[in-house]
């Protein structure tokens, strides 16, 4: 497939990722549909979507022109083959769990074309332990932006060893469109690179939390304060969700046997709480009265 005939692109999961990744398309001038298999999770989308768009307007870092253009190619779907079957691209961007990626794969190989390019969002999977369940392995890939893609200015493009040079450069392209600095790794590895230094960091974090060196806020105002860090890792922590990490932390291990990659019980405390941060309200902290700010 020529670069220049992307044109489609379909992201799979309305959720914190997905559904801003989706805008991003949008905006970059893709005819895109964002399917997920709740309404629910559809309507939210489009109305957190509406509120961001707006806003831009309101700021003029957007245009009223640009926004009705970029929703006039948006569309939202329930139907899975309905979102696959006529896309040049496929971004999933479902839960972090190595399962339901591989189970949402294998369908979408039933549906899209053959010359359909499959990426994963994934914070932490490598594209290969994915791509075994489709016939196209040399035509997947991970992009990985991330949270929020509305507002952070990178994405991490990693080939595996069967990734072919088209489709890393079609998702570089694809990435440059939607105004996202692109990176491309040609080598997997667990984590990628900013997730394996933030991890780091979270590890420490979570180490001198649990053995009563500092509380978790003196934690994140010390990394705030010493190190500059623009929010603490308690707090990106809540920011990006509890449970995202549980899964990536999960997913580690399974990998590696290691245990200092298992989840630390206070990570696991929290995830059988539902105190996954500020998505629900309560994590590390508390957001109850505060609400979460549009991007």
């Amino acid at each position: 497939m020529s670069t220049n005939k992307i044109q489609s692109i379909s992201v799979i999961g309305a959720g914190q990722m997905g559904h801003q990744i989706a805008m991003l398309a949008a905006l970059g001038g893709f005819n895109t549909v964002l399917q997920d298999v709740q309404d629910t999770a559809l309507q939210s989308a489009k109305e957190k979507l509406e509120a961001i768009m707006n806003k831009w307007v309101q700021k003029g870092k957007l245009s009223e022109d640009s926004r009705l253009e970029a929703f006039t190619r948006l569309q939202f779907t329930t139907d899975l083959n309905k979102a696959a079957s006529n896309a040049d691209l496929i971004i999933e961007a479902v839960v972090e769990k190595i399962e339901v990626k591989q189970e949402v794969f294998a369908k979408l190989e039933q549906f899209a074309p053959a010359n359909t390019i499959f990426a994963t969002n994934s914070s932490t999977i490598v594209n290969s332990l994915l791509s075994g369940v489709t016939n196209r392995p040399d035509k997947f890939i991970n992009m990985h932006f991330f949270f929020p893609p509305l507002v952070m200015d990178c994405v991490e493009v990693v080939m595996s060893d069967q990734t072919s040079e088209e489709t890393a450069k079609l998702a570089l392209e694809v990435t440059e469109k939607m105004n996202r600095t692109g990176i491309l790794l040609r080598k997997e590895i667990s984590g990628f690179v900013a997730n394996r230094i933030l991890g780091a960091l979270q590890r420490e974090a979570l180490y001198l939390y649990e053995e009563g060196i500092a509380d978790y806020k003196d934690i994140d105002l010390i990394c705030r304060k010493a190190l500059s860090h623009p929010i603490g890792p308690f707090e990106l922590m809540d920011l990006s969700g509890i449970d995202v990490g549980y899964y990536v932390m999960q997913q580690r291990y399974k990998e590696t046997g290691n245990p200092e990659d298992k989840p630390n019980a206070c990570i696991e405390e929290k995830v059988k709480q539902g105190n996954l941060g500020r998505k629900t309200g309560k994590g590390w902290y508390d957001y109850t009265n505060q609400g979460v700010k549009n991007v």
